[in-house]
C-alpha cells in the first residue's frame, strides 16, 4: 500500500502542469496525465494489494474447509465401522435362528395376533 502513496505523490508533482495545459484548452495532456500518471501508478497497486487481501481470505477459507471435511471424513470411516459390527451381529443372529429353526425350536411371539 506504501506504493500507492508513493505514487500519489509521484502523479502529484505534474498535476499543475497538466491542469495548467488542460485550463489553456491542450486536453490530450490533462487526459494523458489522468490515465498514464493517475490511473496507472496509483491504481495499480491498490488493485494488488486488494488482490493480496482477497487471496489471504480465500486461503483462510480453504483451511477452514479442509479442516471440516477431514472431520466429516473421520466421522464417516467411523460410521461405516459401526454399521459394519452390526451387520456382523445380525449375520450372527441370522445363523442362531437358522440353528434354531433347524432343530425344531421355534420363537414364540407375545404379540396378540401373530
Amino acid at each position: 500500500m506504501w506504493a500507492a502513496y508513493l505514487f500519489v505523490l509521484i502523479a502529484l508533482v505534474s498535476f499543475p502542469q497538466a491542469v495548467q495545459a488542460f485550463l489553456h484548452g491542450d486536453t490530450f495532456v490533462g487526459i494523458a496525465w489522468l490515465s498514464q500518471s493517475f490511473l496507472q501508478l496509483v491504481l495499480l497497486p491498490i488493485i494488488i494489494v486488494g488482490q493480496n487481501v482477497i487471496s489471504a481470505s480465500q486461503d483462510a477459507r480453504a483451511e477452514a474447509d479442509h479442516i471440516t471435511l477431514t472431520t466429516l471424513h473421520a466421522i464417516n470411516v467411523q460410521q461405516l465401522k459401526m454399521l459394519e459390527q452390526q451387520q456382523a451381529m445380525l449375520k450372527q443372529q441370522r445363523e442362531i435362528l437358522d440353528l434354531l429353526q433347524a432343530r425344531g425350536i421355534t420363537m414364540s411371539t407375545d404379540e396378540p395376533g401373530a
